[in-house]
This record gives structure tokens, C-alpha cells and sequence, in this order.
């Protein structure tokens, strides 16, 4: 049996060792759905003990964390399973540890030498659809215009809703309406990439990082150092199957550097994709009967940053105003067998910062220490701290080394 690093959480935070990222210490009541456990909750730990310490796939019970690594090596397995909540209720598993005390290690700086969280997705492929909320599509066309100048936003902000208005909702891409206002849009001179995939028939997809390129609840997440404009993106992660069924969902931070992309749409590779630049969890909850993709279509997340230099910003964004409906999401991802593995799926965001915080007229971006808290009633909070993507902790367990990881601990067939 491990020892924990430190005493579990259970309602308030402990004492904690010095080491700890102190502003991302969460309580159990934050961490966990409003219900608890009462769904099915699917998660990914690391295990230090053994031989060959490596991830673990595990069960979230109200009892606490349990091994199901033996029977599904990876989470992928798990949701390629006919009824994947019934096979992972069904499996009773190995008891490894309390859910505060992995919690609690979680908040410490990332070590393989303790029992903490990681983001609940392996071999799938981690995609990303942008664009997706009409209302904040009006935000990418401000990055395109001032070509990622911060300072031009307020003037170029306000030539665009002279044209086009402020509230776009109910406006369905690729509709009729849409359509005519796509062609006025373009006699005006003010057509682009962004209205395009905002307004037009095909959704924006992209690879938004590497399979197992994300971090986890309680990991430093990354902004490059050469960014000065940018913010987190608070959205619901898809669980798609190897099948294109989705079968859950979890929490996630598609981190935007708005200056990099709005220099040009083609560096969306470069602003998107660098070491630690999403994350991911605290966990995926499956499909069940607590739970569907109906509560999906209406979730609200709240998003809160807090700095070290006292500036507060709070935000949410609301499934119920998104321009194209999630599985519409899924099947414009889907190319016939293409993804073996599934895919995590993140949907967009409605939340765009527009609050000054450096000067006035320049809006939001983030300090190194910001910490990022999203947050929803049926999926907990995931709580991240901002670092620069360049000295974040180095992403060094592929998937050469998950392979080769399980094969030592007799995990593959």
C-alpha cells in the first residue's frame, strides 16, 4: 500500500506542506459533482508504487479510488465497452486510496513519486471544434482585424457591432438567414475565416494537442512566453468512442492565445498546440441514468481566475447559447475510420474577457501564477495554475512509454 504525501481532504483544506501550490488546493465539495458520486465517474491516476509506477485507470466512488486497470489498461478501453458506465459499475476493483488524499497530492508540484491526478483520456486524440457560440465569434474577428493587437480591440470591437450587432443568438450556421447575412457581410468588405466556420455550413475542427498532450486537475497549464494577449477557455470535453458514440463528458481549458492566432488564422497551430497548453478533467463522467447529453445541451460553467496582483475575473459559458449542437459537433469530427481510439472532443466556449486589467482599452490576458478555476454542477471543478508553456514541468510520458509501461506490468495481452 502507498502513503499518501499528506492528510486527505475531506470539507476544508488542511495545513499544507510549504511545497504546495497553495491556490490550487481545492475541497472536496468544489472537487467533486454537486451529487458526489452518485454518477459514474471515470478517472486516471499516477501510482508510484511497484516496479514500474505508471498511470492507473480508476473508478471515483464515494468509498474512494479503485483499479480497474487490470480488466481496461487504458481509459479508451473503457469507453469502447457496449454500456460503459454498467461495465465500470459493474467491476468492483482494487481500493487504492481515498479521493482527498489524491486530491491533496495533486495541488503538490508534479512528482511521480506520489499518488495524484492526471487527465482522465490516454490514446485518444484530443480535437477541438472553435467558433462554435455565434455571440463569441465576434471576438475572433476583432484578433483577426487588429491582427492580435490588444490596444485595437475597443475601436475595431465597436465598428463590428455598428455592422453586425452584438447578439447573434438563435442564428443557425449554414441556415438561410445565416446565409444572407453571410452575402451582405461580404459586399461590406467584412468577411473572414472566423464568420466563415461561425455562420457557414462547416464547423471548425482542429487537433488541439498530441494524444496524451494534456494535463490534469491540479497541473501548471501553459501560455508561451511570447504571447501578451490571451485567456482561458472554459468548455465541455466530449468522450467519443473508438465507434463515434459519445459516451460522457468532462471539463476543460482550451487555453487562447488570441495575439498568435489574430496575427494570422495559419499560426492556429502555433497558438494552440505547445507543451501543457489544455487540460483536462478532474475526471469523465459516463452516461447513465443520473446523467445524458441533455443535461449536456444546458450546462452552465462558472470560470473564475484569481491573480497574484489582486485582479479577480469571472465568467461562464452557457451550452444552452451554442450555435451548433454538440453531437452536430462529434459527426463533423467523425471521417470514416479515422480514430481506432476515440477522441476527446472539446466543444468551444462562449466566454471571451473583455475586462481591462493591465491598461485601460487593453482587456484581459493572463500573469504567470493565475489560477484558473471551471467549475459545474455535474462535472466538479477542474483548477489549474498559469505558467509559460516553455518552462512548464516537460511532457515526457508518451505513448511509447504508456505502451512499454504496461507491457512491463503485464497490462497488455
Amino acid at each position: 500500500m502507498w502513503r499518501a504525501a499528506s492528510m486527505p481532504l475531506t470539507g476544508e483544506p488542511q495545513q499544507l506542506d510549504e511545497r504546495m501550490t497553495l491556490n490550487t488546493v481545492q475541497t472536496m465539495k468544489d472537487f467533486l459533482p454537486d451529487d458526489g458520486c452518485a454518477g459514474t465517474l471515470l478517472a486516471r491516476v499516477w501510482n508510484p508504487n511497484g516496479p514500474f509506477p505508471g498511470p492507473m485507470v480508476v473508478a471515483v466512488r464515494a468509498a474512494g479510488l479503485f483499479d480497474v486497470t487490470e480488466k481496461w489498461p487504458t481509459v479508451a478501453d473503457v469507453l469502447d465497452e457496449p454500456n460503459p458506465a454498467a461495465a465500470l459499475n459493474d467491476m468492483g476493483g482494487t481500493f487504492v486510496a481515498t479521493v482527498g488524499e489524491a486530491l491533496a497530492n495533486s495541488a503538490l508540484p508534479a512528482s511521480d513519486s506520489v499518488l495524484r491526478f492526471l487527465a482522465p483520456v490516454d490514446v485518444q486524440v484530443i480535437k477541438a471544434c472553435g467558433v462554435t457560440f455565434a455571440d463569441s465569434m465576434l471576438e475572433r474577428v476583432i484578433e483577426e482585424r487588429t491582427k492580435g493587437d490588444a490596444s485595437g480591440a475597443g475601436a475595431v470591437r465597436a465598428e463590428i457591432t455598428a455592422v453586425i450587432g452584438d447578439n447573434l443568438q438563435g442564428l443557425k450556421p449554414g441556415s438561410a438567414p445565416a446565409m444572407a447575412l453571410k452575402e451582405v457581410l461580404k459586399a461590406k468588405g467584412w468577411w473572414s475565416a472566423y464568420l466563415e466556420v461561425g455562420i457557414g455550413p462547416d464547423a471548425e475542427v482542429f487537433t488541439k494537442a498530441p494524444v496524451m498532450g494534456a494535463v490534469g486537475p491540479g497541473a501548471l497549464v501553459g501560455i508561451r512566453s511570447d504571447s501578451s494577449w490571451n485567456n482561458p477557455e472554459p468548455e465541455v470535453v466530449l468522450a467519443v468512442n473508438a465507434r463515434g458514440e459519445t459516451v460522457g463528458v468532462s471539463l476543460g481549458n482550451d487555453v487562447n492565445l488570441r495575439d498568435i492566432e489574430g496575427r494570422s488564422a495559419l499560426l492556429l497551430g502555433k497558438a494552440k498546440d505547445n507543451n501543457a497548453s489544455c487540460a483536462i478533467g478532474p475526471f469523465i463522467r459516463l452516461f447513465d441514468a443520473t446523467f445524458g447529453m441533455d443535461d449536456v445541451r444546458q450546462m452552465t460553467l462558472d470560470l473564475q481566475v484569481a491573480g497574484d496582483d489582486g485582479y479577480a475575473l469571472q465568467g461562464e459559458n452557457q451550452m444552452s447559447r451554442i450555435s451548433r449542437d454538440p453531437l452536430d459537433l462529434v459527426a463533423q469530427t467523425i471521417s470514416a475510420h479515422h480514430y481506432p481510439d476515440g477522441f476527446m472532443l472539446f466543444t468551444g466556449t462562449l466566454f471571451a474577457p473583455t475586462k481591462d486589467r493591465d491598461a485601460p482599452g487593453a482587456g484581459f490576458t493572463h500573469h504567470v501564477g493565475d489560477v484558473v478555476r471551471i467549475r459545474n454542477g455535474w462535472l466538479g471543478e477542474l483548477c489549474n495554475q498559469v505558467t509559460h508553456a516553455e518552462t512548464a514541468p516537460p511532457w515526457q510520458f508518451g505513448v511509447r512509454a504508456l505502451m512499454r509501461n504496461l507491457a512491463q506490468r503485464g497490462l497488455l495481452g
